[in-house]
Formats: structure tokens, sequence, C-alpha cells
């Protein structure tokens, strides 16, 4: 069985004798790797076997400079978000270039990128077929789907108080941000992504940070409209989607408009195992290898045993991709993620 059956056929929960994994460095972890390794591609060192794409944007210019008083010391991404350097490690401070904007003629005005002209296409399908030439498999990145990048636009307060009290203006900017997703999602689709990673952080670490019937509102229908467009391309396409912190009060939402694969799972506020009990038949498992208590507090014979047990467990029957829930930081030890890398390998040589 190739590298790819093996994969769909744990993610598409067919199997358990295969836990496909992946993890992400910070750029310091980044550093020593390469002093461990000699190489900077830790995903092709470690066989991982997912590669993540996304489509490079070639705006002309800078049309942003107008909507900040001052862009000394920024860096300006194509949808216009600022972000200055922060004091901690690779950390930033977000500025927002919607955060004056009172009319919905100022929305309408505002340079959105333009799928059409501004993305460079044409190379993706290429992309994708090499990875999976490769015997791996094509990740397409497009998180921060919807919600957080209303609110990167505008500013968390703002788009909170423009959902209750100026309905109107919300629904104008995430109206068009939708279509943006939606022609984004199709393209990827069409080139043959085997998996679309989709998601915002509507969650803290206690519940919802909003009230789940306004997510209802503004987010699920338009978040339901990016799915169904890129499985109406292709409906074998997998659909992830990344939500940090406490979703247990909107998974059946998820999986009623067809995400196949939840992340991150985070153990300190969920418990994955609960979670696949109760909805493993219909979902995957990305993650659940807390990154704020096991990988960077535990010890490496900690990171193995509970390792053992997402697998045993959360694993039963395949749809778990074993994986740190976020980003390793820092103080992640380097034996720590040897002994998350080992335990997985034992297993898939089994």
């Amino acid at each position: 069985m190739s590298l790819r059956q093996r994969f769909f056929s744990a993610m598409r929960r067919q199997n358990d004798s295969y836990i496909p994994f992946e993890f992400s460095l910070c750029p310091a972890l980044k550093e020593e790797f390469t002093r461990r390794t000699g190489t900077d591609d830790y995903a092709g060192y470690f066989n991982f076997p997912t590669r993540n794409i996304s489509v490079e944007c070639i705006r002309k210019g800078n049309p942003f400079s107008g909507y900040y008083d001052d862009t000394s010391e920024i860096s300006i991404n194509y949808w216009g978000v600022g972000h200055r350097k922060g004091s901690v490690a690779h950390f930033t401070k977000m500025a927002h270039p919607m955060e004056r904007f009172e009319k919905i003629e100022e929305f309408m005005a505002y340079p959105y990128p333009d799928n059409m002209d501004e993305y460079k296409w044409d190379i993706i399908p290429q992309k994708v077929k090499a990875i999976q030439e490769s015997d791996l498999i094509a990740v397409a990145s497009m998180e921060w789907t919807i919600f957080e990048i209303a609110w990167y636009l505008r500013g968390m307060d703002n788009f909170m108080m423009d959902m209750v009290l100026n309905p109107d203006l919300a629904n104008a900017h995430l109206d068009r941000i939708t279509a943006i997703r939606c022609e984004s999602a199709k393209r990827y689709a069409a080139a043959g992504c085997d998996v679309l990673r989709l998601g915002d952080d509507v969650s803290t670490q206690l519940s919802m940070m909003i009230n789940p019937e306004l997510w209802r509102e503004f987010i699920k229908p338009r978040l339901a409209r990016v799915i169904s467009t890129a499985k109406g391309v292709n409906p074998e396409l997998l659909i992830f989607y990344h939500g940090d912190g406490n979703l247990i009060k909107i998974i059946p939402d998820l999986i009623e408009i067809g995400i196949d694969i939840l992340n991150p799972i985070q153990p300190e506020c969920m418990d994955p195992v609960e979670i696949k009990n109760k909805y493993g038949n219909r979902l995957s498992l990305w993650g659940t290898l807390g990154t704020q208590t096991t990988m960077p507090f535990g010890s490496p014979e900690e990171v193995v045993k509970v390792c053992e047990r997402m697998i045993r467990e959360a694993g039963k029957g395949g749809g778990l991709l074993l994986a740190p829930t976020h980003m390793l930081e820092p103080e992640v030890p380097w034996e720590n993620i040897e002994a998350f890398i080992n335990t997985v390998k034992r297993y898939n040589q089994l």
C-alpha cells in the first residue's frame, strides 16, 4: 500500500494500521533542527505524509498606505493587515486597516485581494502534481477563512460590535471575504488538492468567544458556501477545519456543513478521546498533543505515554493524524520532539 493510500485509509476511518503525523517548528526550533541535521527540510527529513501549498499573491504596488497613519516598521500582507514586531520571539502586534470605517461605502472601496488577477493560480496544479507523484498528500492552506480575516481587517472589538449593532456593515464585509474564499476554494479543488485546510479561531479555552447563535447566523452559512463550492468541484476533497480552544458547542454544525477533519482538539480544554467516542464515526481528528502541557513540560517518557494513549484510543479504527496542537515553541525540549516522532514510527512499523 502506498503512503497516499495509507493516509486516505486512516483519515477516512477505514484502517488504524497507520498513524499519519506532522508538526510545525518555530524559528528557534528550526535553527536547532538545522544545527542537528544539516538540512532545513524537516518535513522531508522525518517523512511527513503531507506537504502544504498556498497560492502566491502578486499585488502591484501598495494600495494600503492610506489606511495607516504610520507605516514605518510595519509589514503589511496582501489583505492589508499590518504586523509590527513584538517583544517576544516571533510574535507580532497586529494593525487593522479598517478600524475607523463607519460606512458600507468604505468597505466597498477597500482593495480586497482580486482572485482573478492577483494570484498565481497557474502554477498550483503543477505543485499539486509534483507532490502527488512523490506519493505525498497535497494540502491547500486557506486557514483564517472568514471570521479571523474579518476581524484582522476590522479589529476584533469593532467586528464583534458590528455583528450586533451594525449587521449591515458586518454582512457587507463578510460577503466580500466569502466571495474571495469561495473562488480560492474552487481553484484549489480544481487543481486536484487532496485536503483543503480551512479554519477560524472562534473559541477561547473555556467556550465560544461569540454566542453560538451569532456564529450560526453570520459565519456558518458562509463557511458552508466555501465548503460546498470546493466539494462541488471535487467531492473527494477532504475538508479540514482548524479552530483553537473549546469548540464542543459547534462540532455538530461543522459536521453538518461538510467538515471531514477537526484540528487541533486541544487536550487542555477538550478530551480527544471523548470527541472520538462521540463523533469518531463522522469526523477525523488532527492534533491532540498539548502544546501547553505535554510537549513543553512533560518528560520524554510522558510524551511517549500520551502518544501511545492517543494512538490506542483516539486512533482506534482510523481517523487520527497525531500532531501537536500548535506550532512547537522555543521551550519545547528537543528530546520531547524525538520521543513523539519515535513513538509514531514504532507504531507504523508494526
